[in-house]
């Protein structure tokens, strides 16, 4: 049982890192854009809740409001940083890292002009603050199995967008080759921000589920962003299916270290884990083939 509740906290934990990894895997993974505001953009999907729900008072409603305003909302804020500034620079990826970094410390400011310094603390629906139980010892937060629920669903939603729909399509086409797309008629400029409005939405979705496991605050997406992407590198530059892995290997893996030791040694050892795959596949786990010379 012990062992069984463990491999479940480690699902839970890489359920996590895979929502706040999946909407990197588009702005990164896709677009080779180092988006270091994609923290922040899940703490506005946080604040999103907090919001709605200083006018509507039940949880389980203002949560279900709030996970399509929050895609909005984020989407919004993604499109206005592509059209404003990463356009600009999508063949330069470390001035991308650097003007993003910027605009980070931006956000942060001025979530602290608008709510306050210290943490705020949004209310759980009463069905998500309980566990379930399953036989024996072995007991499951309601929480962590809604953000597993959430993140699959995610995923399902993203890759069928990306395999099966025109827009994902085109995105393919511009990520092979954008001069070759660009003549075919594709108009690349539009993909690029489509792409930044979904892969922003989907970090408000991640900054939703946050919500459940504790309070918000501006520096939370420092706090998680270095782990979004590692998550995005180790599983391979571009690809959805290494980052849905990777996120769930890492998860367990953080797990079981921290069963026997602590919190800190284990992010320790998951940190040496990853270092030493980098040093045997630095391509990651899958490699992205593309048509292009460059």
């Amino acid at each position: 049982m012990v062992i069984l509740s463990q491999l479940f906290t480690g699902v839970s934990i890489g359920a996590v890192l895979l929502l706040i990894a999946l909407g990197l895997s588009l702005t990164f993974g896709q677009m080779n854009v180092i988006n270091m505001a994609h923290g922040e953009f899940i703490m506005a999907g946080a604040y999103t809740v907090y919001v709605l729900q200083q006018s509507i008072t039940d949880a389980g409603l203002s949560l279900l409001v709030a996970l399509p305003v929050a895609f909005g909302v984020t989407g919004v804020l993604g499109v206005i940083l592509e059209f404003l500034l990463i356009r600009r620079l999508y063949t330069r990826p470390l001035d991308t890292l650097l003007v993003t970094w910027g605009v980070s410390l931006v956000l942060q400011q001025a979530a602290r002009d608008v709510f306050g310094a210290p943490n705020v603390q949004t209310r759980a629906p009463d069905l998500l603050t309980g566990n379930v139980h399953i036989v024996g010892d072995l007991v499951l937060a309601t929480n962590r199995l809604f953000i597993l629920g959430l993140a699959l669903a995610a995923v399902v939603v993203l890759s069928g967008v990306l395999r099966f729909s025109s827009l994902g399509r085109r995105i393919r086409a511009v990520v092979q080759n954008r001069d070759l797309a660009a003549v075919s008629g594709i108009p690349t400029g539009r993909v690029d921000r489509l792409t930044f409005f979904i892969g922003s939405g989907v970090a408000g979705v991640a900054g939703v589920a946050l919500t459940l496991l504790g309070p918000i605050g501006p520096t939370m997406g420092t706090n998680i962003i270095i782990d979004a992407f590692l998550v995005v590198v180790v599983g391979g530059i571009g690809h959805l299916k290494g980052s849905v892995i990777v996120a769930f290997v890492l998860g367990v893996l953080q797990s079981m270290i921290e069963y026997s030791t602590t919190v800190s040694v284990a992010k320790v050892g998951v940190f040496i884990a990853i270092v030493a795959f980098l040093q045997w596949r630095p391509q990651g786990l899958f490699t992205l083939r593309t048509r292009s010379l460059a």
